[in-house]
């Protein structure tokens, strides 16, 4: 923050910026030029990055800013203005003559710097990393090799700290050493106003059931445990520290710790929505910052895509829902947006909001609506709206490329996007948004490849919850700058009866030896339906939660689509491992041990590899063909894997590029290579 105060003397308003808020200054801290070694990509030629922080301000009565939950508590500066810093990474050609003038504005993934890859190089494209995320925790904490935006902490009129409850959860911990509190692997973002312990409640849970059903266990007395760093030599009640607990004879690994506390840390986080909003308009549409600094692309960027990838995903759906397309100026910011492997929203809009979460119990992100046109909700007796609303109010809504997975479907919440929280009827697509399944995928899509030797066996044995994409990559690009249609939509709906109830026996999933006798039954991660209370919209999943932990009043009806023989999924694009399968893929998979034993392994998929020959599976007992009852040899194999790439190429969901590579792929793979045709 003193690099901050620094340099807020020299922010300037100049005539010819425009009179609403902004970014007024940019800093580059870092520039390298040529990049990438020096290489040469295509027309554009060589490459350079710059790093650097841009200063913004915001007007807290702008009904563009209004919206952010709490920006009326943030701290102001003398022209009434609510200031944020965030970081950038530009990527683009030195001659910016030979660039596309299409910019993706990329969302970290906790922070994480994300850099344009070959191919965008060489058609020419500019890349824009910045921040968002301004809980100043783990990997989102201000760094240089990072993305991050430092917001303001909410203050009451007096000037007295903002208070509220905040949750943390320890799960699978054992032995006397201290744990920290932890969000999917990144830390707590609130600390406690105090370390006296009988300020804060520790319980614990024996047992918790996917549709939110608590078996409680004892609950720590205040005198048992410290808010304290501890271990074998350094015991209970150990060194104070407000990250961490210290548990009296230490944790018990059958049991899942739960800790409420109250915290004074109340960060501003929905500033994030408009600094990145800003700064993407800033080298869209600036000549230069307030300083007099040129903007590096400026009158260099005609389109702008934003794209992010699951968390990054769900923040770009509540960027919309929330209507961070549109500046101060009424200006449209974006002219495409791609959330990817992502179903829900990020929670960021809340006081005490902790973004990192993943969809698992207590944390938020389904609130309201999942879908883009106006629904109906009556589950949840919500009014019918849509993630469109607001930029449609404006004429600011981009176009909207979504793709998913199976993982996304089980253990992501991804369903009522399709059919609402009623699950009775296909929601409709508006003109602007193209939606494609890609069947029976992990998240992220997995290792694939062409290997006999699975990398993901059906059990997850984690300690804690346990190529498709460059043609829509392509084709994006030529919607938005061209006008070019996108293939049609493609994805499974209940009026082709691919998407069913999430059961062993509806989804028609075979009984294969390795997976569990039941599965999937069971493995379904619902929309849980929380009582937040009554200061939280539950219609934008924003404002204030004051219950912590919050009843759930109703887990939501879920669907999932219908499997072949094989237990692979059907009713999606064409996937060449899809139709040249060597295995069952799974979009769910199951916790080997720990607290979550036998239930659905988080967001994380898996394989179930086909016998190799007839014998072989009739001594397993697999229902299954085997590789050689399916292509006899290794030639007709990679026949199959052929007539599956050309198949996607046609249908426009691989270039032939990739298809070339995917069948080299096959070729020189260890599928059924001891048998060959003597040919």
């Amino acid at each position: 923050m003193s690099l901050r105060s620094a340099l807020i003397g020299l922010f300037v308003l100049v005539s010819a910026i425009p009179a609403g808020a902004h970014v007024k200054k940019i800093v580059i801290d870092k520039k390298v030029s040529p990049a990438f070694d020096g290489a040469s990509f295509g027309p554009a030629g060589r490459y350079e990055t710059l790093a650097g922080r841009a200063f913004g301000e915001l007007d807290p009565n702008d009904p563009h800013n209004t919206i952010i939950n709490d920006i009326k508590l943030a701290p102001r500066n003398a022209n009434g203005k609510v200031e944020y810093i965030a970081s950038f990474y530009l990527v683009k050609p030195i001659d910016m003559s030979k660039s596309s003038h299409l910019m993706w504005q990329d969302v970290p993934n906790r922070g994480g710097r994300i850099t344009i890859n070959p191919a965008h190089r060489n058609d020419g494209d500019i890349g824009l990393s910045s921040g968002w995320q301004g809980d100043n925790s783990g990997r989102t904490a201000p760094a240089d090799d990072n993305e991050w935006v430092t917001v303001p902490i909410a203050k009451n009129a007096d000037g007295s700290p903002v208070t509220g409850l905040v949750m943390g959860r320890i799960v699978n911990a054992s032995g006397v050493d201290s744990r920290p509190m932890l969000v999917n692997a990144n830390p707590v973002p609130y600390k406690p106003m105090s370390l006296d312990t009988t300020k804060a409640t520790l319980t614990t849970h024996r047992a918790e059931t996917m549709d939110g059903k608590i078996t409680d266990g004892p609950t720590i007395p205040s005198s048992d445990w410290a808010w304290a760093k501890c271990s074998a030599a350094n015991p209970f009640p150990g060194t104070p520290d407000p990250t961490q607990i210290c548990v009296k004879n230490g944790f018990d690994p059958k049991l899942l710790y739960q800790v409420v506390f109250t915290s004074q840390d109340a960060y501003v986080l929905g500033i994030g929505f408009a600094a990145f909003r800003d700064v993407a308009s800033f080298f869209r549409y600036a000549a230069k910052d307030d300083a007099g600094t040129p903007n590096p692309v400026g009158g260099q960027v005609n389109w702008v895509i934003s794209r992010g990838q699951s968390q990054s995903g769900n923040y770009l759906r509540a960027m919309i829902h929330l209507g961070f397309t549109q500046d101060e100026n009424n200006r449209k910011v974006y002219d495409g947006a791609w959330p990817i492997i992502a179903g829900k929203r990020v929670t960021l809009n809340t006081r005490f909001a902790q973004p990192d979460g993943a969809g698992k119990l207590y944390e938020a992100g389904t609130e309201g609506p999942q879908w883009w046109n106006d629904w109906p909700d009556p589950v949840r007796g919500l009014p019918a709206k849509g993630i469109l609303d607001r930029c449609t109010a404006t004429n600011s809504c981009p176009r909207i490329v979504e793709h998913f997975g199976a993982a996304e479907m089980w253990g992501l919440t991804l369903s009522p996007s399709f059919v609402g929280t009623s699950a009775d009827k296909d929601i409709p697509l508006p003109n602007n948004v193209r939606r494609y399944y890609i069947p029976s995928t992990q998240h992220g899509g997995g290792q694939g490849g062409f290997n006999v030797n699975p990398a993901n066996p059906p059990m997850c044995p984690g300690p804690g919850f346990g190529v498709g994409v460059n043609a829509l990559r392509y084709h994006f690009r030529n919607w938005v700058m061209k006008d070019t249609p996108m293939p049609p939509s493609v994805y499974p709906t209940l009026a082709s009866g691919n998407l069913v109830d999430p059961t062993k026996e509806a989804v028609g999933f075979p009984t294969i030896p390795g997976a569990p006798a039941k599965a999937p039954t069971g493995l379904i991660n619902p929309v849980l339906d929380y009582d937040w209370g009554p200061e939280f919209s539950y219609v934008d999943g924003s404002g204030v939660r004051t219950k912590v932990p919050p009843p759930i009043k109703r887990a939501i009806r879920m669907k999932v689509p219908r499997v072949d023989g094989d237990g692979n999924e059907m009713g999606g694009v064409p996937v060449v491992l899809r139709e040249a399968p060597l295995g069952t893929y799974l979009g769910w998979n199951v916790v080997a041990e720990g607290f979550h034993q036998g239930k659905l392994c988080n967001y994380a998929g898996g394989m179930i590899p086909f016998a190799t020959t007839r014998a072989e599976r009739d001594a397993k007992g697999d229902p299954r063909l085997s590789l050689e009852e399916r292509y006899k040899n290794h030639e007709g194999y990679v026949a199959a894997v052929r007539a599956a790439a050309m198949k996607a190429v046609a249908a426009g969901f691989l270039l032939q590029s990739d298809a070339d590579k995917l069948i080299a792929e096959a070729a020189a793979s260890n599928v059924l290579s001891s048998l060959r045709s003597s040919q």
